[in-house]
């Protein structure tokens, strides 16, 4: 009798389970579920088990990649984008393949992108305040600029970037770009700039897509900021480290930015997306995130679309069980 594989799901949420039952039935495979995250504490569960997958926000603890070999588990599967949680070269060692899935969803945090810039470019957050106090007045503090004749900065123009850029272009905005690697489909969309002072200097909204590096970390700080255009937008939906969060409530505190929306911040992994209403923030900067009327801050949330969560389902487990089968998978990343 062909003994079934196994492979463990750590942080499950219940939102997963069903496309995780389809997959297991599909493939053959026994999925077992835990709501835990992968610790040195919790890769016990793995032992007979042949594979495993995660989504892991927080540091990984690097004494879990040989307790991994040990028990004869090959890889980790990220059900994310984002690795830098992991350290590869260490994994390398312990002959531990680190995955991801790097496309899931680009149509999902590009709307939700341009979605959180109209918020602000029209202000229909601050409409909403005045509605629920009852002032229905027109007034200056809630006319806004008309989105068509908006100059647009994407930073990074991967999957992502492209289609924030088509989106704006649809609107009529114009729509300029900076990444590192430019490319000649994006070119359709928007005209590259050679630095990414030349992309925001002129920008009335800016748009951040581009993962996590050593390199840039904080690359938008107070220098870069002050390169901005006076009452500039800006979109952050990649990750929080990429931008100062001290420099950037400066920039809203002169006046430099109009206003900011926030999915990533830079200590989010202790909050999102975590149930925090019977616990205190003490985290001050969050504090002054949330309660701010330029800000709107919300929880990592720009990929969560139900097409997304059965792609990164989907994705971690093919990943793991292309490990457990060959040896390796396409999207491994170490």
């Amino acid at each position: 009798m062909i003994k079934m594989m196994k492979i463990m799901m750590f942080g499950v949420r219940d939102d997963e389970r069903a496309a995780a039952k389809e997959w297991a039935e599909k493939n053959n495979v026994e999925v077992t579920f835990s709501t835990d995250i992968l610790t040195l504490d919790t890769v016990e569960q793995l032992k007979g088990y042949d594979g495993v997958t995660t989504q892991q926000s927080i540091k990984f603890d690097e004494g879990v990649y040989e307790r991994l070999n040990e028990l004869g588990i090959k890889q980790i599967a990220q059900r994310s984008a984002g690795f830098d949680m992991y350290n590869l070269e260490q994994a390398r060692k312990s002959n531990i393949i680190i995955s991801n899935v790097p496309s899931y969803s680009p149509n999902s945090i590009a709307e939700y992108a341009v979605t959180s810039a109209l918020q602000l470019v029209r202000k229909t957050h601050l409409i909403d305040q005045k509605v629920k106090e009852q002032d229905f007045r027109w007034q200056k503090p809630i006319m806004s600029r008309e989105v068509k004749s908006l100059e647009v900065a994407i930073i990074g123009t991967g999957r992502i970037g492209q289609i924030t850029a088509r989106i704006f272009k649809a609107f009529g905005c114009k729509v300029v770009g900076y990444d590192l690697y430019p490319n000649e489909q994006a070119k359709e969309y928007l005209e590259y700039k050679d630095s990414v002072e030349d992309a925001v200097k002129h920008a009335d909204i800016v748009s951040i897509h581009m993962p996590a590096t050593d390199d840039n970390y904080h690359l938008f700080n107070e220098d870069l900021f002050g390169a901005f255009k006076q009452d500039a937008v800006f979109v952050n939906t990649a990750r929080g480290s990429i931008v100062d969060t001290k420099a950037l409530l400066r920039a809203l505190d002169s006046g430099k930015l109009f206003g900011a929306a926030l999915d990533t911040y830079e200590n989010e992994s202790i909050y999102f997306p975590k149930d925090c209403r019977d616990k205190e923030i003490t985290d001050p900067m969050m504090i002054e995130l949330m309660e701010r009327d330029d800000v709107i801050l919300t929880p990592h949330i720009a990929f969560y679309t139900d097409i997304a969560v059965q792609n990164l389902v989907e994705g971690g487990l093919d990943a793991a069980l292309s490990v457990i089968k060959t040896g390796t998978c396409e999207t491994r990343v170490n």
